[in-house]
């Protein structure tokens, strides 16, 4: 009974609206305002209130980062934060509304978990482990449908700290997050027609990144292609490296924007364009498993 939901003006968009029309007097629209809503956000939780913070990724992370920083995630509030139209994935809205940077930037705050669910099914556990886990948690959501790869929310099941291997295999691991989950398992089937065989792993929990099972595939396939709709700076992959820098060095290769920004298309278009696509992941499985032998 606690639990209430503030919103950023774009309820119908982010389906916060739904919230609203089953719990009008635990919604509140605070306005094109973000970081007045992750201040209102920080007051409520010093009084035992649990507010989930809603709008776009690209605004959440940065119209709303000094105050989230400062009034959240310095004391340790127990604030969530669920954005929509995370990645290149936001497609035709374009540069202004595809959030790109926000997983760095939520992942850099001390004490702060970022959840990336990779399909539809596995939203609700990932609610469900951010509302079990007091402190401020990241969710980041996309905007248009994905493939279903779980087909229950108990298979989808969400722990921080843990990935799951999604499809085994003995060469090399295509470690992801969110939509690009989907993604490497379409490369998969590329590089098993070529007799490769690749593991891909779903990371939903990229902070804490589940390092005990990367470090285990690592030694096992001996090599390592980081996916994510994201830029390559700071991201998932930067957290990949810095695992394996620390615990088992391989030969790793990261799929995501190189330092650029994308622009308005359709996500499959521009994941095509930016060296995204499932033949992108396939020709840097492939590369990396060259540099597994040569050294």
């Amino acid at each position: 009974d606690n639990l209430i939901v503030l919103e950023a003006d774009i309820g119908k968009s982010t389906q916060t609206i739904m919230f609203k029309q089953a719990y009008p007097a635990r919604f509140y629209n605070i306005g094109v305002a973000e970081a007045n809503m992750a201040g209102v956000a920080a007051g409520l939780a010093t009084t035992g209130i649990l507010p989930i913070c809603s709008t776009y990724a690209v605004f959440m992370s940065m119209r709303a980062i000094e105050p989230i920083r400062q009034s959240i995630c310095y004391p340790n509030l127990n604030v969530k934060f669920v954005a929509t139209h995370g990645g290149l994935s936001t497609g035709v809205d374009g540069v202004s509304h595809q959030g790109i940077e926000d997983i760095a930037i939520f992942r850099s705050l001390p004490g702060t978990c970022v959840i990336v669910p990779s399909d539809a099914t596995m939203v609700y556990p990932a609610y469900k482990a951010a509302l079990e886990h007091y402190g401020p948690v990241y969710i980041r959501l996309i905007r248009d449908p994905v493939p279903i790869l779980y087909d229950s929310e108990e298979e989808a099941a969400v722990s921080l700290g843990k990935a799951k291997i999604y499809a085994d295999g003995t060469d090399v691991t295509l470690w992801c997050c969110g939509i690009m989950v989907s993604v490497a398992l379409q490369a998969r089937q590329i590089l098993a027609k070529e007799g490769i065989k690749a593991k891909v792993v779903d990371s939903p929990s990229v902070k804490p990144i589940d390092s005990q099972l990367l470090e285990q595939c690592a030694r096992t396939t001996g090599c390592v292609v980081s996916c994510e709709d994201h830029l390559i700076n700071g991201g998932l992959g930067s957290a990949v490296a810095e695992v394996l820098a620390e615990t088992y060095p391989v030969p790793m290769e990261r799929i995501g924007l190189q330092d650029t920004f994308g622009q308005s298309g359709k996500p499959e278009l521009l994941f095509e364009k930016y060296g995204m696509s499932p033949k992108h992941i396939a020709d840097a499985a492939k590369r990396v498993i060259k540099r597994k032998y040569k050294a």
